[in-house]
């Protein structure tokens, strides 16, 4: 005996994936944290709550969307609190340092995630990283960094603060010496001030234009630039690009796989097992906030540059990282991990 119509469209329906729709109904009424794996007051935590007064009004559903910090191992922690132990049901994005998600590529060790499988909403910039001292500081260019001691201030082992400036030393021949352990940027900008350290490598330029927007132009002297691309800012600065310092080829590899990160300067995750339909309405509902007028204007007023990578391109980006040539890797471990 044939089924009834009513059966077989039943049985149809139930064979075929659920549309998008199904995601906007999930996010109504629903919260969603946001994990940022550093401290309050640095550009990164800045830049997330700036996502979560926006974001949640261009996904359907229209959630509420909770910045929690989380610090720990330049954002290392927060990676793998989502990878592993949150809810995969897409009510956890992490906001993390890029530096943490390339730390298992340099320092070959189980951190308790893998970058390549995490399903990247976006990144919200595609930064160029500064090297500076204040401007009453002895060492007022890279040619005195490599003729005099330099104390430059880093955070943990894994964070931009601590990679960039052994970078500096190993790969341009900095004469710095590392002072790590500070909590953040914002610690280490605090302790530049105070004048326990001489200067700070790795700080995101947009980010610092946000925190210390007065002190921009006369306030500091510009070592290096780390870029992939030409910041053109940077450049009518006259700050010289780390690229030129390489000493070889092989070193300037190393270097531009390190600096690769900056691509994904501001990267937002979700973990491998969120369905692939909440997945989508994130990707969508971020590349919209980008271009809300009320969102940029909010940007501008803390003087933070968005420039959207997408989910996809981050997503491809860090697995060609991943598949590096090993002798580049290696000259980059031992860069960043001597």
């Amino acid at each position: 005996m044939m089924p009834a119509k009513s059966s077989i469209a039943l049985l149809l329906a139930l064979a075929l994936p659920m549309p998008v729709a199904s995601a906007a109904n999930f996010y109504e009424g629903k919260n969603v944290r946001l994990i940022v794996g550093s401290d309050v007051g640095g550009g990164f935590d800045t830049v997330a709550r700036l996502v979560a007064r926006h974001y949640g009004r261009h996904v359907p559903g229209n959630p509420t969307f909770i910045v929690q910090n989380m610090p720990g191992a330049g954002s290392a922690k927060a990676a793998a609190f989502v990878y592993s132990a949150a809810e995969k049901d897409g009510t956890i994005v992490a906001a993390l340092n890029p530096g943490g998600l390339v730390a298992p590529l340099f320092e070959g060790r189980n951190t308790g995630f893998e970058a390549a499988r995490f399903q990247y909403i976006a990144s919200a910039d595609t930064t160029a990283r500064v090297c500076f001292t204040l401007k009453n500081s002895k060492v007022k260019t890279f040619a005195d960094a490599q003729k005099n001691e330099t104390v430059i201030g880093a955070g943990a082992v894994g964070s931009s603060s601590y990679d960039y400036a052994l970078m500096h030393q190993q790969l341009n021949g900095a004469k710095f010496k590392v002072v790590s352990g500070y909590k953040g940027m914002a610690d280490i900008l605090l302790a530049l001030e105070r004048g326990e350290v001489d200067g700070l490598c790795g700080y995101d330029w947009s980010g610092l234009k946000a925190v210390r927007p007065n002190m921009i132009k006369d306030g500091f002297n510009y070592l290096l630039q780390v870029t992939v691309e030409p910041v053109p800012e940077l450049d009518a600065m006259n700050v010289p690009n780390a690229s030129t310092f390489a000493n070889n080829e092989t070193d300037r590899a190393a270097l531009e796989l390190i600096a690769g990160q900056q691509m994904f300067g501001r990267p937002y995750a979700l973990a491998p097992e969120v369905p692939k339909d909440r997945v989508q309405l994130l990707r969508a509902g971020f590349v919209a906030m980008a271009k809300d007028k009320d969102f940029l204007i909010d940007a501008d007023k803390l003087q933070m540059s968005i420039d959207v990578a997408s989910g996809a391109d981050v997503q491809a980006l860090i697995e060609r990282m991943y598949a590096a040539p090993r002798e580049v890797v290696e000259r980059a471990k031992k860069a960043i991990r001597p």
